[in-house]
């Protein structure tokens, strides 16, 4: 394999995706709405194809208040369904998603003669392209890593709280509501941003995979969300190289795969090799322990 600057190029952009993603999906993670992840990641591309249909424009700023706005209301459906139909959330999340991403999926379709949407772009992304236009994906994606860096720093505490417990949090006058909607915003802006590098489908593995892996390796919250972090870059990198060396090995001399779906895959077999032999919540480590008492 010979390094270019084009891999270096892709590298980054997998990498800032991966840690964008993976610093907000630590608390979808804490708070048991790994689902919600998935539900905002797809339902947002209604308000993509609204926003572009609308200004006839696919300018960053659109996309992001177009998908904010969409993530939002993701959110604030999920939990009318859940609270006045008595739906369960996890059942109330899938009739949201599936029923915003149909539509998203269907004004994309119909309008496909006028619009230049593709929607294999929307759903799989094209990291491969991120070298034509790195100045601006990348800047992007590094703007959405401050922000959501700086979002879990100043209001740590506060997440934190209403992750374990958002009852005591209303107690103590913090206000579970306004943090759940907060969180769901940041969801939606980092969806987004990330639909050109890794599409909407497979941003959920990095939103929930590498803080699912770091939850299984600690018991700190502040030790989970860097670690989650750190995973979520190496997924990238190690999910770039196998895809382009990867088929070599199977006879597939000089072709490379879909590199954002590589870095999916090395996703799981990060968390499945930890499930496996985490210290103390690996099921090996577990196996162990059980057979010397």
């Amino acid at each position: 394999m010979t390094w270019t600057s084009i891999d270096t190029w892709i590298v980054v952009a997998g990498v800032l995706s991966a840690v964008a993603c993976s610093i907000p999906g630590n608390f979808l993670v804490l708070r048991r709405m790994s689902m919600m992840g998935d539900a905002i990641s797809h339902a947002v591309l209604p308000g993509l194809a609204i926003a572009f249909l609308f200004t006839g424009s696919r300018s960053d700023i659109y996309m992001f208040i177009g998908a904010a706005i969409v993530g939002l209301l993701t959110a604030v459906f999920t939990q009318w369904v859940n609270h006045f139909g008595k739906v369960e959330e996890s059942a109330s999340m899938g009739v949201v998603f599936t029923t915003l991403f149909a539509i998203g999926l269907v004004i994309i379709v119909r309008a496909a003669d006028h619009v230049d949407l593709d929607p294999g772009c929307v759903l799989y992304g094209a990291i491969e392209l991120v070298p034509f236009d790195a100045r601006r994906i990348v800047g992007t994606l590094a703007i959405v890593v401050i922000i959501n860096t700086l979002f879990v720093l100043i209001f740590f505490k506060e997440l934190r709280i209403t992750s374990f417990d958002p009852g005591l949090a209303m107690t103590l006058g913090v206000n579970a509501h306004l943090m759940h909607y907060a969180l769901m915003s940041i969801v939606a802006v980092t969806t987004v941003a990330c639909f050109e590098s890794v599409g909407s489908i497979l941003v959920i593995a990095m939103l929930i995979v590498p803080p699912a892996t770091a939850y299984l390796l600690t018991d700190r919250l502040r030790v989970m969300v860097p670690l989650s972090a750190v995973i979520a870059a190496m997924c990238a990198v190690v999910g770039h190289v196998l895809a382009t060396v990867g088929p070599g090995w199977i006879g597939y001399t000089g072709k490379s795969t879909n590199t954002s779906g590589m870095m999916s895959v090395v996703a799981g077999l990060f968390f499945v090799i930890t499930l496996l032999f985490a210290p103390r919540h690996g099921v090996l480590s577990r196996q162990r322990h059980q057979r010397s008492l």
